[in-house]
């Protein structure tokens, strides 16, 4: 099955590293016009010589969120897709609950529920007045039961992020758009998550390992792979949905 998106424009958030960077590229090589968008100007640089352009914008913000996917409007014409990779833990690790600080809490929430939302809520026009679009948001397997991180904050945004995606679903379907979400598993990507691995120690990392069936880690590329087949047509009637990218969890 070869998936092609020829003639389609992709907003990706969070595409200056790991994830984000491998489902950019992956789009890309399937022929569609990728819009990157990032906090970190640098970062989405070598983007650049696969044809994709860039767009550093701060997504925490509704105002942020919204620039951002009006000048990939301007400079594309159109968004039939988006990909909101943005989140991660902020550099965080895991600490007792008593610890915990508001701005660490909102740090979380902002990066990882209020950008999702605010980006979707900017491309749902569009894509209702269009009758089509895709929309895969990036929740983690965190979402979906007790972060191995320890990170409050973490799980309870993936959790918030996996109900956001079920909501849009059910909203937007009625206009021929769908909302689904990757849910990856342990994937070492980015500083943050080698700093997150690190953490463990060598005993809690061999516990991970031997929870997976595959007895491996992930790499980005396994979770971009599901993306581009969620953003294809061949996807089609799936909405609604949280597809666990993890090696399969014991």
């Amino acid at each position: 099955m070869r998936l092609r998106f020829d003639g389609q424009v992709y907003a990706v958030t969070g595409a200056a590293q790991g994830i984000g960077a491998s489902i950019a590229r992956a789009l890309s090589e399937a022929g569609a016009t990728v819009a990157a968008i990032d906090v970190d100007a640098d970062g989405m640089a070598p983007l650049r010589s696969k044809g994709i352009t860039c767009h550093a914008a701060d997504l925490g913000t509704r105002d942020g969120a919204h620039a951002a996917i009006a000048e990939v409007l301007e400079r594309h014409g159109r968004i039939d897709g988006l990909v909101t990779s943005a989140g991660g833990v902020r550099g965080q690790v895991g600490r007792p609950v008593e610890e915990i600080g508001e701005d660490d809490w909102r740090a979380i929430f902002q990066a990882n529920v209020d950008a999702a939302m605010w980006c979707a809520q900017a491309v749902a026009p569009g894509m209702k007045a269009h009758g089509s679009g895709r929309i895969v948001t990036i929740s983690s397997g965190a979402g979906l039961r007790p972060s191995l991180t320890g990170i409050q904050a973490y799980a309870s945004a993936k959790h918030a992020l996996v109900g956001l995606t079920k909501q849009l679903a059910l909203e937007l379907g009625p206009y021929g758009v769908t909302v689904n979400s990757v849910a990856p598993g342990f994937v070492l990507s980015n500083p943050s998550t080698e700093k997150q691995w690190q953490a463990f120690g060598e005993e809690r990392q061999n516990a991970v390992v031997q929870n997976i069936h595959m007895r491996r880690l992930g790499r980005a590329e396994d979770i971009a792979d599901a993306v581009v087949f969620l953003a294809s047509d061949r996807a089609g009637w799936i909405s609604g949905q949280i597809l666990s990218v993890d090696g399969g969890h014991a």
